[in-house]
């Protein structure tokens, strides 16, 4: 049994609710308007009613039910024919009909239907009203009808200007929504005929008559000053501003506007700080909302702004608080939101990451797979300056294998069904360089599935060039990317006179085209099947065969997940059961929490800010200054022949707890996933994947790609040499998988697969070791020689020890044992100087899990004898802090085989007692 319980043509009946035990089970009433808003830190969750939208509904329903008192002939003529089935191939559904009904409710309906309520404004002097609808849910075709409405009534009743106008201003939020948009001019081929939206045929030559600009918001940025004018003509007056955007429209006066896409235009309140993070968690540009608003009262001074009707899926504005609870448009007067859309199954049903074979969140007990960005060693990774080529964390890896291969499965079903192009995979990421390194990955990397090494079928958008081309502006030229775009157009198999016009488009162009038009068969992107973006790509995007959504970013808010989840959500087909239900579509979906949502606030008092300690650099005590070398590698050089001395080799142990081979995932809604419905991914159900051989050659080439730079022999000779050598381990028994049901040889291979990066890395190293030359650092070009003085002075909360033998005025305090560690560096005289390396910037990268970290040693001291200590503090001990001690010592050989930095060592203490020993064996070494 799926989610959708209701026929999209008719009045919901019923709705999903959430039982005592979590569950989910149908309760027999429409779903009352409202929104979710979840507590993450505190894991609950309440449900916040749409009061005014609820009472409208009702009121609406019985204003229907009594044959619309006080509408006017001919929309009674029109409404009589939306609700007439027969006049079209397909019904309109509810949502649409609704949409618009309350809308002439409000206008022309009797006042008797309409007592008591008032519809707050923006705080402007135009009236507003917003229609919620989901994405999918047919906003396009409700601006069709909005104006039909509108623009009959004004050519037969010219005289009530209040209500009716035949002047219609659309605006979009960019060039892609603006094109989708066209489908609202009166012309052939238009919605108004495609939708039969007229009763009679005089009427559609009436509606011939409309005066219709769609623009996008930049129509409405002021004119820039021309900087090399002789004349200087001062500010764009307010006439000449109206005359420039209207265009056509200058010559009326009470205009309708139209906004689409309608939460980028809010007037931001005056006493209100947003900040520029807090209004991108809302997909909001500040400047795009502040002067979309501005530009609309402009033109309100001057001709008269009738009334403004917005549409939105997600008409949130921020608020400067961290509570949804004002976010909402208080002017909304409809809503069909995604549960709706979902339970009418006029969308895809979302399906999140319920549970998987490894261990879960510590803290949410949730799959990682469920956030993918909130692991620690994800979101660290991902939000750092990195090269292309650089691995992917192995939690993003493993979830790749998985989703890739619930998605190879589904090529293969679409092409059973003839379609003629694929499902896509689409990635949402935090930043340009992560969406590199996924790019590199699947193209030139180590993807696990062939089928998704395809360059000239994934495309990365780059956001710059995709800015341009929505505001019709030339990007900066870009030659590799041009090539790239060129490549997938050559390669897509639409017609010659199809691939000569898309050569003649410029780059900004041609990516828009791509992008506008993935899965449209003899289009630009028909053939592409991986689209990787930052952000979540332009509104108006409405590609259908999207069926898998990874998201590798930070989800703060319910409306951000909606947002990511909604490029995914438009349905393919509408094919319907024996009861006149849509046949589900699914959206697999990794790494968006559906279920989050920012806290609300509580309405206690926040305590007292605590008192904060100024940490600082000490000028007077510059001769305390400590440097350092800022590494960004450390390169070897390895002998031509490679030796390997097995008996040195440790055995290396996988933990099966740490990688998912399969995945649960369950259809999500309301912010409860429902677990009689769960889809299982199953790597053990793909034997052929993960072949011995296969994996050989997957870890020698991963080995190769370190090694050959600092080869200096022949690279087919290190290649057959590695190739030996990984086979020759993996058949060993150095290899260990400390679970006896792991055992079994398929799901021992497929654990080798998603953990090859540390079983190359524990080659690499001993290969290194018994094999290496010499030892060279790699060193920062722009900023090569770090130190204590280079620190900007910060504030903490936290307790603080004042210093006397640092640069440093205060050590901050975040364990006892590091206030034990400066006490014993402050009272012994072999220590001249040290610094807790807290803000210095001193690091050393080491790779783990197959991609490469930051490790901040504790502590950094000189001593009397010149040595210099990089001194790390642990209580307990792990693989990982064995990597990260293992990367230390190859950076102090190295910058001690360089020089120019005195004689560096190191050591890690793993009881307070052990300090004194650590600086009594160093400080006696000549």
């Amino acid at each position: 049994m799926s989610l959708i319980i209701n026929r999209p043509w008719e009045r919901p009946a019923k709705h999903w609710v959430e039982s005592k035990g979590g569950k989910l089970e149908i309760k027999l009433e429409r779903r009352p308007a409202s929104y979710d808003v979840f507590d993450a830190r505190n894991n609950t969750k309440r449900t916040e009613k749409l009061d005014m939208v609820n009472t409208i509904r009702s009121r609406v329903d019985q204003w229907r039910e009594d044959s619309y008192p006080g509408v006017t002939i001919v929309t009674r003529k029109l409404l009589e024919h939306w609700h007439d089935e027969t006049a079209r191939q397909h019904p309109f559904y509810f949502c649409q009909l609704e949409a618009i009904e309350t809308l002439i409710w409000w206008v022309e309906g009797a006042e008797a239907y309409k007592q008591g309520i008032y519809v707050p404004g923006d705080g402007g002097p135009w009236e507003r009203l917003c229609n919620k609808m989901a994405t999918g849910a047919g906003k396009t075709t409700v601006m069709a009808m909005i104006i039909t409405w509108q623009v009959l009534n004004a050519q037969t009743y010219p005289k009530r200007n209040k209500d009716f106008s035949r002047a219609v201003f659309i605006v979009a939020p960019g060039l892609t929504v603006k094109g989708r948009l066209q489908v609202l001019m009166p012309s052939e081929g238009s919605y108004y005929d495609e939708f039969n939206l007229c009763p009679s045929e005089s009427m559609r030559q009436k509606l011939n008559q409309a005066e219709i600009l769609i623009e996008n918001w930049h129509t409405l940025m002021p004119l820039k000053e021309q900087d090399r004018s002789v004349v200087k003509k001062g500010k764009e007056s307010d006439e000449a501003f109206t005359r420039r955007a209207l265009g056509k429209l200058a010559t009326y006066k009470d205009i309708i506007i139209i906004n689409d896409e309608a939460h980028h235009a809010y007037r931001k309140p005056s006493e209100v700080k947003i900040s520029k993070k807090q209004a991108e968690e809302h997909g909001i540009d500040l400047d795009e909302a502040t002067r979309w608003i501005e530009g609309l009262d402009r033109i309100h001074k001057t001709r008269r702004i009738q009334r403004c009707f917005d549409l939105s899926a997600t008409p949130f504005a921020p608020t400067g608080k961290k509570s949804t609870d004002t976010a909402l448009f208080d002017w909304i007067i409809s809503d069909f939101g995604l549960n709706d859309a979902i339970e009418a199954g006029l969308v895809k049903t979302p399906r999140v990451v319920v549970r998987d074979d490894a261990l879960p969140d510590s803290k949410t007990l949730q799959s990682k797979l469920y956030h993918i960005y909130r692991d620690p060693s994800v979101s660290e990774d991902l939000n750092r300056r990195a090269e292309p080529h650089e691995a992917l964390p192995k939690l993003v890896r493993d979830a790749y294998t998985l989703l890739g291969a619930d998605w190879r499965e589904a090529v293969k079903a679409w092409a059973q069904s003839g379609h003629h192009s694929p499902p896509v995979m689409l990635t949402v990421c935090n930043r340009t360089e992560t969406a590199a390194r996924i790019e590199h990955y699947f193209n030139q990397g180590d993807a696990h599935w062939p089928e998704l090494q395809a360059p000239k079928r994934t495309l990365r958008v780059d956001s710059k060039v995709l800015d341009k081309a929505e505001v019709g502006e030339a990007a900066t030229s870009n030659k590799e990317y041009d090539k790239r775009l060129q490549e997938i157009i050559e390669a897509t198999s639409i017609s010659e006179t199809r691939k000569q016009y898309l050569r003649t488009l410029k780059k900004e162009e041609l990516l828009r085209e791509i992008v506008d038009n993935v899965g449209k068969r003899g289009q630009a992107g028909q053939d592409l099947q991986n689209v990787i973006s930052v952000a979540m790509l332009s509104e108006g995007w409405d590609a259908k065969n999207v069926t898998h959504i990874m998201g590798l970013r930070a989800f703060t808010s319910q409306l951000l997940c909606e947002q990511v989840v909604g490029r995914g959500l438009r349905r393919v087909s509408y094919d319907r059961d024996e009861d006149g239900l849509f046949l589900p579509e699914y959206v697999n979906v990794f790494g968006v929490p559906l279920t989050i949502s920012e806290a609300g606030d509580t309405g206690v008092a926040p305590p007292p800010p605590k008192p904060t300690t100024q940490i600082e650099v000490i000028p007077e005590r510059s001769s305390l200054e400590i440097r350092w070398p800022n590494v960004l590698r450390v390169e070897t050089v390895i002998k031509p022949q490679l030796t390997i001395d097995w008996a040195q080799v440790e055995p290396l142990t996988i933990d099966p707890s740490n990688t998912p081979i399969s995945a649960e995932l369950a259809p999500a809604l309301g912010g409860v996933t429902d677990l009689g419905k769960v889809t299982e991914f199953d790597l053990e159900k793909l034997p052929d994947g993960f072949r011995l051989q296969r994996l050989v050659f997957q870890a020698a080439r991963k080995a190769f790609a370190e090694l050959r730079h600092g080869f200096s022999g022949n690279n087919e000779y290190l290649a057959a040499q590695l190739v030996r050598i990984v086979e020759e381990f993996l058949k060993s028994n150095l290899l260990e998988i400390p679970s006896l049901f792991h055992t079994d040889p398929l799901r021992r291979r497929i654990l080798i697969a998603l953990n090859v990066d540390l079983v190359v890395r524990h080659l690499v190293e001993k290969i290194s070791e018994q094999s290496a030359e010499r030892l060279t650092p790699v060193y920062d070009e722009e900023n090569p020689i770090g130190s204590t003085g280079q620190m900007r002075t910060w504030y903490t909360t936290k307790p603080c020890f004042p210093t006397t033998k640092s640069h440093i005025s205060h050590m901050v305090g975040d364990s006892a044992w590091e206030g034990y560690a400066v006490n014993v560096f402050e009272k012994r005289d072999d220590v001249v100087a040290y610094a807790k390396n807290d803000h210095l910037g001193f690091q050393v990268y080491y790779m783990w899990a197959g991609s490469r970290r930051r490790y901040i040693p504790d502590f950094i001291v000189r001593l009397e004898n010149g040595l210099t200590l990089a001194l790390e503090i642990k209580g307990t001990d792990s693989p990982q802090n064995k990597a990260k001690r293992g990367a230390l010592n190859e950076w102090v050989k190295a910058i001690n085989t360089a020089g120019g930095f005195g004689q560096w060592t190191w050591d890690v203490a793993f009881k307070p007692e052990e300090v004194h020993d650590i600086l009594d064996r160093f400080s006696n070494l000549n």
